[in-house]
């Protein structure tokens, strides 16, 4: 796609990214800006996020935040066209190593945080001739991995409420996606690297885990949410876009060392 095209994608679109001043988010919101919407970012910390787009500071685990922040969107740009349910947090360990405090504080953030904001954006997208929904999920919300049952639970949530939501929504002109990376090069696997006995070790481990045998990139998801979050995909929902080099789907034989 040319330039001009690109930026002509998203002409005249507000759109909103929830945890978009850093990692995925950041690259999303970059993204849609290059293409020509109007961004607004909500974020817990604001600091990082990209000076042309607006910046709202948002607890998303807060129903008042939430609407709060919503309402400052439409109020600055008139309206809402597309959310980027982008937000969320990590956790470690089996199902034994989480208490239920845990529990209760990641699904409120990444699954009912979603709904939170979808909520709040619904009477707004309802109005628009463009409306899009997308959901960051992740591989493990298909594929099983070790020592992430938490977090394995809230992306499955993920997937199946972005099912539910097109499903509900598809006669009200609101079409609801979802993207699942693979493990990416964010600052959130950085910090996981950094805690590990031997992160060159385990950097390699985790490129090894992909079949293309690399993180996946901020850029390349980016590139996947603005596929499903432009008016060009009218006819695409209820779908989940895998961004992992392979992994859910390949089972390819280990490569031969040179």
């Amino acid at each position: 796609m040319s330039q001009n095209l690109a930026a002509q994608e998203f002409d005249g679109l507000v759109a909103l990214v929830t945890g978009g001043a850093s990692g995925i988010g950041a690259a999303i919101a970059a993204e849609l800006l290059d293409r020509g919407a109007r961004v607004a970012v909500l974020d817990v910390a604001t600091e990082g996020a990209n000076p042309a787009a607006l910046a709202v500071q948002t607890d998303i685990g807060d129903d008042a935040s939430v609407r709060s922040a919503v309402d400052a969107v439409v109020a600055e740009y008139g309206s809402l066209d597309i959310v980027i349910n982008n937000a969320g947090i990590g956790a470690q360990g089996t199902v034994e190593a989480n208490s239920d405090d845990d529990w209760a504080r990641v699904l409120n953030v990444n699954v009912v945080g979603v709904a939170r904001v979808s909520r709040a954006a619904l009477p707004h997208l309802r109005r628009s001739s463009a409306a899009a929904i997308v959901n960051t999920c992740s591989v493990v919300a298909t594929a099983g991995l070790p020592e992430r049952a938490l977090y394995t639970a809230s992306k499955g949530a993920v997937l199946s409420l972005t099912r539910a939501m097109a499903a509900d929504h598809l006669r009200e002109g609101v079409r609801v996606n979802c993207v699942s990376p693979g493990t990416a090069d964010t600052p959130w696997v950085g910090r996981l690297l950094d805690s590990a006995d031997d992160p060159v070790a385990e950097r390699l481990a985790l490129e090894a885990r992909q079949p293309h045998g690399r993180l996946v990139t901020a850029s390349e998801i980016a590139d996947a949410v603005c596929y499903l979050a432009s008016p060009r995909s009218r006819s695409t929902t209820g779908t989940n876009l895998a961004v992992d080099g392979g992994m859910q789907e390949l089972r390819l034989r280990p490569a031969v060392q040179k």
